[in-house]
């Protein structure tokens, strides 16, 4: 990579901490939306593996109640993994085209579904066939794009979880997901260790943007922020799925 490339990189992961820092999410996604648009998807979602797994980490850990969300959620967790192994090949298949369109086709619908979808409720009678319905929808998706917000976020948020259960569910949602493409990735010979070893460099970034995020959340409200997050995310996606079309 050129300077100015490593440049924009740290760029990026600084953004994407001051995102998760505001909103509590959103650092993979905007990791992949940027850099999907400056590198391939499989070069973005290489980069995106360690400092999606450290900030995701310590969401998982930093809650109380990790065992019963594990015994709850383990179904969605371990069909999320498979799917994402099932299709990460997409990613790595050569079709640069296809893979940045279904980038750009996943920031969209998370976008416009986050900003205009009505809050609905999941009842706890559906979980046990849903939760490895949707883990595996999410691992598709996330092995062919490196975006793991769709669907798991809303079905997540569905679930009627406590506030901070929520956080710690997304963490783990998260967490598996990365572990996952990280796995689906190498087994294609995608990530090696010039990535891991980029990877490891845009923590520092990372970390600093969410210390950043957390300072800013004090300042602004952060429904605005996320309003024009989704918006900017949304034409983000846009500009991908058009490329080469227009």
């Amino acid at each position: 990579m050129s300077d100015l490339t490593i440049f924009l990189v740290a760029a990026t992961f600084l953004l994407a901490g001051i995102v998760k820092g505001v909103t509590g999410m959103g650092l993979p996604t905007v990791a992949m939306g940027v850099l999907g648009a400056l590198l391939s998807p499989p070069a973005a979602a290489s980069l995106l593996i360690v400092p999606s797994m450290v900030t995701n980490l310590w969401q998982l850990l930093a809650g109380p109640g990790l065992s019963g969300l594990v015994r709850r959620l383990w179904p969605m967790m371990v069909a999320s993994m498979a799917g994402t192994l099932i299709s990460a090949p997409l990613m790595s298949s050569g079709n640069l085209s296809l893979t940045t369109k279904a980038l750009g086709a996943t920031l969209i619908a998370y976008a416009l579904y986050t900003l205009f979808a009505p809050p609905f409720r999941v009842p706890s009678r559906h979980e046990t066939w849903l939760s490895p319905l949707i883990g595996l929808a999410t691992g598709l998706v996330a092995g062919a794009t490196g975006v793991f917000v769709i669907p798991a976020v809303p079905y997540l948020q569905a679930l009627g979880l406590k506030k901070d259960d929520l956080v710690q569910a997304l963490g783990m949602s998260f967490t598996t997901s990365t572990i996952a493409l990280a796995l689906g990735l190498a087994s294609q010979a995608v990530w090696q260790g010039d990535q891991f070893v980029l990877s490891v460099m845009a923590v520092a970034p990372a970390l600093a943007g969410m210390r950043a995020g957390h300072y800013l959340r004090r300042a602004i409200s952060p429904q605005t922020f996320r309003r024009w997050f989704l918006i900017m995310l949304a034409l983000l996606g846009a500009e991908m799925l058009l490329r080469g079309i227009v």
